[in-house]
């Protein structure tokens, strides 16, 4: 089970055994269980694996939590490339920032499940079709659906 939240401004993710991932997504921190990451690299704590590659100036990140993959993308400043895209792999947990120019990543990435992030998100989920209410949390309990991406609208 992995469960989150998004309070001030502060994206945050648990794990079953209550382990942590933060996010400041005003400035793009990322802390792993107390463990801050700045740097590209191999990371590894409290049972989360964390790869951080550079891309045109640009830090991505690929997370293994609870046997899941979860990538998340800070930006949309970049060119979509086929070692960015391979970098991502096969993602089942996609956290976006969503700016009207982001829709070419998400249409590029097969998520199985998309927690879009930032001012225009509404639009985006918007765009899709996808009128969902917004929630103060969400819970992944078990497995995802193979032939369709589930959304979610984090306050």
């Amino acid at each position: 089970m992995i469960e989150f939240f998004n309070n001030n401004w502060i994206f945050s993710i648990y794990t079953k055994s209550k382990k942590s991932i933060s996010i400041d997504t005003n400035t793009f921190d990322v802390n792993i269980d107390g463990l801050d990451v700045v740097h590209p690299g191999e990371y590894e704590k409290s049972w989360i694996l964390l790869e951080v590659k550079e891309y045109s100036d640009i830090l991505f990140y690929s997370f293994t939590v609870e046997w899941m993959h979860l990538v998340l993308i800070t930006s949309d400043k970049f060119e979509l490339k086929e070692e960015i895209l391979s970098f991502f792999g096969d993602v089942d947990i996609l956290v976006i920032i969503w700016t009207k120019d982001s829709a070419k990543i998400y249409e590029s990435i097969e998520a199985k499940l998309v927690i879009p992030f930032w001012e225009e998100k509404s639009i985006f989920l918007n765009t899709l079709w996808q009128h969902i209410e917004e929630v103060n949390s969400y819970k992944v309990k078990s497995e995802f659906s193979i032939d369709s991406t589930e959304f979610v609208n984090l306050k």
